[in-house]
């Protein structure tokens, strides 16, 4: 498997964004980061891509933030600002995708890591009725207050 942080795939209109650090369950390093920024960008500017479907490899969809990396830098204050900052920014940048985005959720999610699920949104916005794109079909399985949805891939 790639070295790279985020893992893109194309196909059929479709963009999976795979976190990438199976090994740290997909924790939310700066790093991490500011690759989903700059995929996310990426994303807004390509007319090709109508879904966006962010997952994770290995055991774990994402862990939460990088609290290793977080203790490396002591806990710093300029540090904890900026990774804080860049999460917010990730967030923000999901909602305002102008395209359906779907968090395909596996195993844990917990802290920072369950936020892209609770901030997705999505085409369906219904209760229980499946999302289909490219014959792929996901079903909702959690709700945000403001519309979005964490979805799963169905059977």
């Amino acid at each position: 498997m790639s070295d790279a942080l985020l893992l893109r795939e194309d196909r059929d209109g479709v963009a999976t964004l795979t976190l990438n650090r199976p090994q740290a369950r997909n924790a939310l390093s700066q790093g991490m980061l500011r690759a989903l920024l700059d995929a996310f960008a990426e994303l807004k500017a390509d007319e090709s891509v109508k879904v966006v479907v962010l997952a994770g490899s290995g055991p774990a969809f994402c862990a939460g933030h990088d609290l290793k990396e977080l203790r490396a830098n002591d806990y710093g204050r300029a540090y904890t600002q900026a990774l804080f900052a860049d999460c917010a920014e990730v967030m923000q940048a999901i909602v305002r995708l102008p395209k359906v985005v779907i968090a395909q959720v596996h195993g844990i999610a917990t802290a920072a890591g369950a936020q892209p699920g609770g901030v997705v949104r999505s085409g369906g916005g219904r209760r229980g009725v499946p999302l289909r794109h490219a014959g792929r079909e996901y079903r909702p399985v959690l709700f945000h207050p403001h519309g979005g949805a964490v979805a799963q891939r169905g059977a």
